[in-house]
């Protein structure tokens, strides 16, 4: 045993077919014999969000099947279980997903394969550590990254060191306050924003309320 429990389910997305998906069986799950999350600075109330379905990760997910990729090298941070990524991989994109998170790459292996799909390439996304072998992007997604006071300037940061000189960074945030301080980063760096409303219904029938943040740098 590997030490916590895993559910499946089939996660409905609005605007993209369902996505067979492994996950933590609640936030309660926690499992680090080695120590190596928490060296990596992962605390143990704070180590099972990785392996959730969080409503930002659907909404995400969901606009990944129709927005334009093709041709582009896309990035999602902080991807936890990956569904923007797999749908991404879905639809043939050069995707990469990156995490901190120990075990993220383990359970978009299993998604992946659970979903019939080739695996995306997977790679460390600590924002603090320099990673030149990431490369650069030319479009950046993520979805509710912004919980912590201090991850704007982590953020645009880390963003900043891996976009190309053009590019779209799209993330999906809940209305959390730390909402404006990250778009102030962004327009320090030279990037213009345009925020559009999420507020619905999901694909599961939830309400949803949040906001696309929208970056792009010519």
């Amino acid at each position: 045993m590997p030490g916590y429990l895993v559910k499946f389910e089939a996660v409905s997305l609005n605007g993209a077919a369902d996505l067979q998906i492994r996950s933590l069986l609640d936030h309660q799950q926690y499992a680090d014999p080695l120590g190596v999350a928490a060296a990596m600075g992962i605390s143990p109330a704070s180590w099972s969000l990785f392996g959730m379905v969080w409503p930002s990760a659907r909404m995400l997910a969901g606009l990944m099947e129709n927005f334009e990729l093709q041709g582009k090298r896309i990035l999602e941070v902080g991807c936890g279980l990956g569904l923007a990524s797999l749908v991404c991989q879905r639809r043939d994109m050069d995707i990469t997903a990156s995490d901190c998170h120990p075990l993220a790459g383990d359970f978009l292996t299993q998604n992946a394969g659970l979903n019939g799909m080739g695996l995306p390439k997977y790679r460390n996304g600590n924002w603090e550590t320099e990673n030149p072998a990431l490369g650069r992007f030319d479009i950046i997604i993520g979805s509710d990254l912004l919980y912590e006071r201090d991850q704007p300037a982590r953020l645009s940061a880390f963003i900043e060191r891996h976009a190309e000189q053009a590019v779209q960074v799209l993330i999906v945030d809940p209305n959390r306050g730390n909402r404006p301080g990250f778009s102030r980063c962004m327009t320090a760096l030279g990037y213009s924003c345009e925020e559009s409303s999420l507020d619905g219904l999901q694909a599961c029938g939830e309400a949803y309320k949040g906001k696309l943040l929208h970056y792009t740098r010519h």
